[in-house]
């Protein structure tokens, strides 16, 4: 059985869909004007929910958008219009802002619960192409997301329209996250089950060794026994404390590779003879990343923690934050 082929005109298509695409995103700009600040506004001082609703490709577009929205600081879901005539509307109260799309604007779903969602108080924001169409009109504030054409090339297929509805969309979620001032922090609580969340929420002091698994000495041990403590904590080095436990060196295998390179007799040498005087240390309440960070900055893979007064209350190598998916 012989196989199909791509069209001839398979690659030239697929690059003239990705300009008309960008072009129908790009023109989007010149667009943003007084009534996406109002849409704003609306947003800001919404006293419950924002529900995105629409119809077909659009309502996917949706779906998109009001998780966008969501994972951003505002709080949004997605309600389907054709449910939302068969008991849905219950979900929509009057403190809420309904976001409805359709690039028509003639959504016969949307426009049968438009009348309801006016009477009892929720705003409306209309995302289409077409700012004379019935959506538009019936609106608070009306977005134009209108394309030139669609990518496809009978310029049928929903394509350059829902492309610069989701890219609309987007800019709303972003504007609205800069104005509430949302941060990285805020971000990742509202991701805690991936990477990101990982990397944001994960502090030193979750993942560094403590107690008795600290490797420590004195300045005046001797390097035989220093070399047994750091065995002992099977990280490549060794802090070196005060009789308080400030910090005021480290002992890590580089040093001990060094003295050999120099003939060195380690059974006659302490530690203070070879440790580093100026060790770099991290808080516990850092962000784990950032001692990542300050690892690959100084070629280091080691790091001792230590509170504000210098004291040691942990140790930390880049395992442990491979081990924690820091990395």
């Amino acid at each position: 059985m012989s196989q199909i082929q791509p069209s001839p005109q398979a690659l030239d298509l697929a690059r003239q869909v990705l300009r008309i695409e960008a072009e129908a995103v790009r023109v989007l700009a010149d667009r943003i004007n007084g009534n996406f600040l109002e849409a704003l506004r609306l947003i800001l001082n919404c006293q419950g929910r924002v529900i995105v609703s629409g119809m077909g490709k659009s309502g996917h577009v949706g779906r998109k958008i009001a998780s966008t929205l969501a994972s951003t600081g505002t709080p949004a879901y997605f309600v389907h219009p054709a449910e939302a005539s068969h008991g849905d509307l219950g979900m929509i109260t009057r403190d809420d802002v309904l976001i409805a799309l359709s690039n028509s604007g003639e959504s016969a779903e949307l426009l049968t619960i438009v009348p309801i969602i006016k009477r009892q108080g929720a705003k409306l924001i209309s995302m289409t192409g077409n700012p004379q169409s019935s959506l538009a009109i019936e609106a608070d504030v009306h977005l134009d997301a209108a394309v030139a054409q669609e990518a496809c090339p009978l310029n049928l297929a929903p394509t350059a329209s829902t492309t610069a509805t989701l890219a609309l969309g987007d800019a709303l979620a972003v504007a609205l996250l800069d104005s509430r001032g949302f941060g990285a922090e805020d971000f990742a609580r509202s991701h805690p089950g991936g990477s990101l969340g990982r990397r944001l929420l994960t502090h030193v002091r979750d993942v560094m060794r403590v107690g008795p698994a600290i490797p420590e000495v004195a300045p005046a041990t001797r390097l035989p026994d220093a070399i047994l403590e750091m065995s002992r904590g099977g990280i490549g080095m060794t802090a070196v404390v005060s009789p308080e436990r400030r910090v005021i060196g480290v002992l890590t295998d580089g040093d001990l590779r060094r003295a050999f390179a120099n003939d060195l007799d380690l059974r006659t040498l302490s530690v203070s003879d070879i440790m580093g005087r100026r060790p770099r240390s991290i808080g516990p309440d850092r962000l784990a990343v950032e001692a990542v960070e300050m690892m690959e900055q100084h070629k280091v893979n080691q790091l001792p923690v230590v509170d504000a007064a210098g004291i040691l209350v942990g140790a930390l190598n880049m395992h442990d934050l491979f081990q924690a998916k820091v990395i």
